[in-house]
């Protein structure tokens, strides 16, 4: 695979208002592994479709080096199909079985073509990804969001890539699992380009890619030594525009002591003229001779300042401006002690299987509780969530809801229409906030201006959290308890530190699942409970 490469040239391409994400963009991705990293909303998994032919370029051309596998975000939550479909094999072992049981038809052959092994060599690749339980005729409806993502990735692995494109593989995986990727992406020999927040991911590339402004910039080594090389550059940056800013000053003032020293030499040249008694016209042209000295004093000052703007404009413009979410929670007090939700023998079953162990599980949310809930892929922790808001109904137990309003983060961000803009799906949540109000609060999570009147299902990943966060989270009334699935899935990581400090401040109760520890110590987790085997234990530890 050692010419295993992508090469972009002169490409350009434009959002559906107009707006251009990318113009005569040109690089090279080489043989290795390469983070690809930049804010929500800058293109990352437009340039990925690109990439994979998903999306036509308005100009330019796309080479890939080798056979392509593309790993999207947008993979299916819920639907009738099959691990083995999934996995696209399902053809190729009915063929294989057609085959085996004396059926010789052409069709099948040419349907197998090499791939007489490839049962067990889907059998292998699930194992490497922690998947080797699943049935192959197992429904993707009963898998959990990261189970699909893992099951996603084998997928694309069975195909033997040589260039390999990942959107935000880690979401919605376990710890176990993240590990497993891991150690499946590390042995991976071909041109690996990723998107990712995951900062242990991102430690294990070989080279960062960063796009900023339309335009990608590579640097060698790990994203720690990425970080590093942008702080000495920032900080390279931030001097020379202190130098450049007393620079300025400097000329301002030299320009404003010439137009002074001007103004004193032409009245005093004046007093002398008239006192020395001189002939009018003789007079006269030594006042414009002064006048014009004066002018060209000025000038060459005049002159200096712009030159010292331009610096200072040009030493600004290696600045980088984080954006970030001006996030604020809604103001809620809960009274400490009062019962939010009670549940009692909760048990649900999906196509006759429990979800839970016999007896169900018990659950109680009283006052501002900081609750963290923790467990493997596919334990059955986003179904408790969809109990506590009703959403999901259940088959035994009982359940008791305090009055006031519970808001819902899903992980499969379905909660907006996808084809009408972020203000029509915000003015849906908020019908009684002002329309000044609602683009004012809109702005605050990044979407001002036209961004705001994009319909969602152009949105990148990031793009529609904001989105789905500011709906959830601005309705009226404020909500008294919050359910968070995984809610720094596709955050960028400014955007992920602001998520933080708005938990910290708010004052209701609210319940996450994550498996981001990180995360979890940031907002101050006071109880966890752990989801696993079907029951549902608290524990005061970190656990995978």
């Amino acid at each position: 695979m050692s010419d295993a490469s992508v090469v972009c040239s002169n490409l350009s391409f434009s959002w559906p208002d107009d707006t251009p994400v990318f113009h005569d963009l040109s690089f090279t991705v080489p043989t290795g592994r390469t983070g690809l990293v930049a804010p929500n909303g800058s293109g990352k998994s437009t340039l990925l479709k690109l990439i994979a032919g998903e999306l036509t370029p308005a100009t330019g051309s796309v080479t890939v080096g080798g056979t392509l596998g593309y790993l999207s975000q947008s993979l299916p939550l819920t639907g009738d199909l099959t691990v083995a479909e999934v996995l696209d094999v399902a053809d190729v072992i009915r063929a294989i079985d057609a085959v085996e049981s004396g059926d010789v038809d052409e069709r099948h052959f040419t349907t197998i073509g090499d791939d007489w092994d490839i049962e067990e060599r889907t059998r292998a690749q699930l194992d490497r990804l922690g998947l080797g339980h699943l049935a192959l005729d197992r429904g993707l409806s009963t898998l959990s969001g990261g189970q699909i993502v893992s099951l996603g990735l084998a997928a694309q692995l069975l195909k033997r890539p040589d260039v390999l494109l990942l959107d935000e593989p880690t979401n919605n995986l376990d710890l176990a699992a993240r590990h497993k990727l891991y150690d499946v992406l590390t042995d991976f020999n071909g041109c690996l380009l990723l998107v990712s927040h995951d900062r242990a991911l991102l430690d294990r590339m070989q080279g960062i890619a960063e796009l900023d402004g339309g335009e990608l910039r590579y640097y060698g080594g790990d994203f720690t030594a990425y970080e590093e090389a942008v702080r000495a550059e920032q900080e390279v940056a931030e001097k020379n525009v202190r130098n450049a800013e007393q620079e300025l000053k400097r000329e301002k003032r030299e320009l404003q002591q010439a137009r002074e020293r001007a103004e004193r030499r032409a009245s005093n040249a004046a007093r002398s003229l008239k006192n020395a008694g001189l002939p009018r016209i003789f007079a006269g042209n030594m006042k414009r001779g002064a006048q014009e000295a004066a002018g060209r004093s000025g000038q060459v000052h005049a002159s200096r300042v712009s030159e010292a703007k331009a610096r200072l404009d040009e030493a600004g413009r290696a600045l980088r401006e984080d954006q970030r979410l001006a996030l604020e929670l809604p103001d809620t007090q809960v009274p400490a002690g009062r019962n939010l939700f009670l549940g009692e023998g909760l048990q649900v079953r999906h196509a006759g299987r429990a979800v839970f162990a016999d007896g169900g599980v018990d659950l109680s949310v009283r006052g501002p509780e900081r609750i963290a809930l923790t467990g493997p892929n596919g334990a059955g922790k986003s179904t408790l969530l969809r109990l506590i808001t009703g959403e999901l109904t259940p088959d035994e137990g009982r359940i008791t809801r305090a009055d006031g309003r519970i808001a819902y983060l899903s992980q499969r961000l379905d909660l907006l229409d996808p084809e009408r803009t972020v203000a029509e799906n915000f003015a849906a949540a908020a019908p009684e906030r002002p329309e000044t109000e609602r683009m004012n609060l809109l702005a605050r999570f990044l979407f001002r201006g036209a961004r705001a009147h994009l319909p969602v299902r152009v949105l990148s990943g990031g793009e529609r959290l904001r989105a789905t966060l500011a709906c959830v989270l601005c309705a009226e009334p404020a909500p008294h308890l919050l359910l968070l699935d995984e809610p720094t899935n596709n955050l960028d990581l400014v955007s992920a530190s602001q998520l933080e400090s708005a938990l910290n401040a708010y004052r209701g109760a609210f319940l996450v699942v994550s498996h981001d520890e990180r995360f979890l110590a940031e907002i101050g987790v006071d109880r966890r409970l752990r989801l696993t085997d079907g029951t549902l234990r608290e524990t005061g530890a970190p656990t995978v």
